[in-house]
This record gives C-alpha cells, sequence and structure tokens, in this order.
C-alpha cells in the first residue's frame, strides 16, 4: 500500500509542473501587452514609465526562461508574488478566502455523499417501485435546478418562514467567522449554501450509484452469496456497495474540485467572498498575477483531490494496489 501512495506521489509532482508551464504559457498568449492593457482600462493617460514600472514589477522584462523559472519556484515555495490588484501578497489574498471555500467544498461533499449513497442504495434494492421512482424523480430535479436559484429559494424560505413564526426576517450572516472562533455563527452562515450546492451535485452521485449497484447486483459472485444463504442487507453493504462505490467516488472527487473555484453565482447569491467570486474580481480587475496563481490553485487542489479518489480506490479493491 504505502508503495502504491508513493508511485502516485511521484505523479502528482510532474502533473504539476506540466499545469504550471501550461499557465505559464498561455498567460502571456493574451494579444498585446498585459501592463498596457491593463493600464488603458482606467481610461486615463498612461506614460511610458508606468508602463515599464508594471512590466519590472511583473517581472516582464526578464528572459522567458528566467521568467518562467521564478514562476514555477515561486509556486513551489508559495511565493506567488504581489498582487496588481490590491497591491498585498498573493498568499495573502488566497488565504483570505481559501478557508472559506474549502469549507464549502466539504460541508456541500458531505452533504452530496449523505444524500446520494443512501438514496442511491434505495433506488437500486428498490428497482420499478415507488422508491424507485420517487428517488429519480429526485434526483432529476437535483440535476435541472441550478445551487444559485435553489440558494435564492432557501434565502427566501428562511426570511418568510421566520417573519411567520417570530415577527422578525432572518437570514444567513454576512461577515465569515472561523469554525474555530464561532461554530455555531459560522455554521448559520455556510450550512445553507453547503446544503444548495450539496443536493445539485448529490444528484449525479445517486444516478451514478444506482446504476453501479445494479450492475453489481448481477454479478455471479452476489448470486453465489444468496445461494450460500447470506443476509441480504450483509450482501448489499458487504459486497455489492463497496464495490460499486468506484465510480461514485470519482464523481465526487471530480465535483469537490470544481467546487473549490467554480462557484461563483452561488457565492454572489450568499454575498461569500470566496475563491469563486476572487477569481472574476482578479479578471474584472486585470489582474494577471493574482490570476494566474488562482488557476495553479484549482489546479493543485484537483490533482490532489484526484491523488485521495486513487487512494480510495486502493482502500475499497486491493486488485489495484497489488497490481
Amino acid at each position: 500500500m504505502w508503495q502504491y501512495i508513493f508511485k502516485r506521489i511521484l505523479l502528482m509532482i510532474p502533473t504539476l509542473l506540466g499545469a504550471a508551464i501550461l499557465v505559464f504559457f498561455l498567460m502571456r498568449l493574451i494579444p498585446g501587452d498585459v501592463c498596457e492593457i491593463r493600464l488603458a482600462g482606467t481610461g486615463l493617460y498612461v506614460d511610458q514609465e508606468q508602463i515599464d514600472l508594471c512590466r519590472q514589477q511583473l517581472g516582464l522584462n526578464e528572459p522567458m526562461i528566467v521568467q518562467l523559472w521564478d514562476f514555477i519556484s515561486g509556486y513551489f515555495t508559495f511565493n506567488l508574488g504581489t498582487s496588481m490588484w490590491t497591491g498585498k501578497p498573493i498568499t495573502y489574498e488566497l488565504g483570505l478566502r481559501f478557508q472559506l471555500s474549502l469549507q464549502v467544498a466539504v460541508m456541500a461533499t458531505v452533504v452530496s455523499i449523505l444524500i446520494a449513497i443512501p438514496l442511491g442504495t434505495i433506488s437500486a434494492v428498490r428497482q420499478n417501485t415507488w422508491l424507485d421512482y420517487f428517488v429519480r424523480a429526485f434526483s432529476i430535479a437535483g440535476i435541472a435546478i441550478p445551487s444559485f436559484w435553489l440558494g435564492i429559494l432557501i434565502i427566501l424560505g428562511l426570511l418568510i418562514t421566520t417573519q411567520a413564526w417570530f415577527g422578525t426576517p432572518w437570514m444567513p450572516p454576512i461577515e465569515y467567522v472561523s469554525p474555530f472562533k464561532d461554530p455555531l455563527g459560522n455554521l448559520a452562515q455556510l450550512i445553507w449554501p453547503a446544503v444548495a450546492t450539496g443536493y445539485r451535485y448529490s444528484a449525479v452521485a445517486t444516478r451514478m450509484t444506482r446504476s453501479a449497484l445494479l450492475e453489481v447486483m448481477r454479478e455471479d459472485y452476489i448470486r453465489t452469496a444468496r445461494a450460500k444463504g447470506l443476509v441480504e442487507k450483509l450482501i448489499i453493504n458487504r459486497h455489492a456497495l463497496k464495490n460499486s462505490l468506484l465510480p461514485v467516488i470519482t464523481v465526487l472527487g471530480i465535483e469537490f474540485a470544481f467546487l473549490m473555484g467554480g462557484l461563483v453565482v452561488t457565492e454572489q447569491v450568499f454575498n461569500l467572498n470566496g475563491l469563486g467570486k476572487l477569481f472574476v474580481e482578479s479578471v474584472l480587475n486585470k489582474d494577471y498575477s493574482l490570476t494566474q496563481a488562482l488557476v495553479m490553485v484549482v489546479v493543485t487542489v484537483a490533482v490532489f483531490t484526484n491523488f485521495l479518489v486513487d487512494i480510495a480506490y486502493a482502500w475499497l479493491d486491493p486488485r489495484i494496489r497489488y497490481a
């Protein structure tokens, strides 16, 4: 097992290195000069000294190979430079928002698992019954409803319900509070976007759980277990469900990587200052240093999530690590 983990860690290094090189050159394929495009967007007169100063701050006067080395070495040493927009270190800007986005992604993934695994199992075991039809309709509704629209409905429901019950409308807090300082205040703010997003992405996982479990239930070893007289609950939990979770874990891993930087509209609805909102603001403010740093953060999360998915594969199916 440890040899399997070590090999997967070694595979992460060239993946991250290749992604860093790709992001570096893609950012420099933008037509025109980065500093001229950014400074000209102010609508004011810009002299050559300001452009030269901007190029010096970004290191654009250096040879391309030196720029590439500075970018890659800074990425692996957590020295991502200074934001062109705020003038503060990029690691500081990311640190303010990474914790919030990570917590929302983890909570939404937990909500998705709590919904998808039980409902997908029930739907497969009770195939073509009213429970199966209900779960399938529930999952289709989750696919059809955007998470940001569900978030709006949740906020309106909270306002109307609290107004009717307590006489005073209530909505989630706006200011982010660390869970280590105020767990209840933190939960009151982030539980609702986590539920809205988790339900949206649990729909895909529910359908995947159902189809994978139905396929496993038709295998020969399941029929053999039934012929030996094993209890049906034991067959499902110990044999069928565990072997059907591999594609489900893949879906959940992909969704988690997307949640770290893709909840732009949902963050706007719940007024969350996360990585998705920072992504949009960095592009609008033409902060190319922050933009490429954010891209690499999302890439790193995706690669690390894929590593955890591989570990889960080996834990669920010993044939993978033995191979």
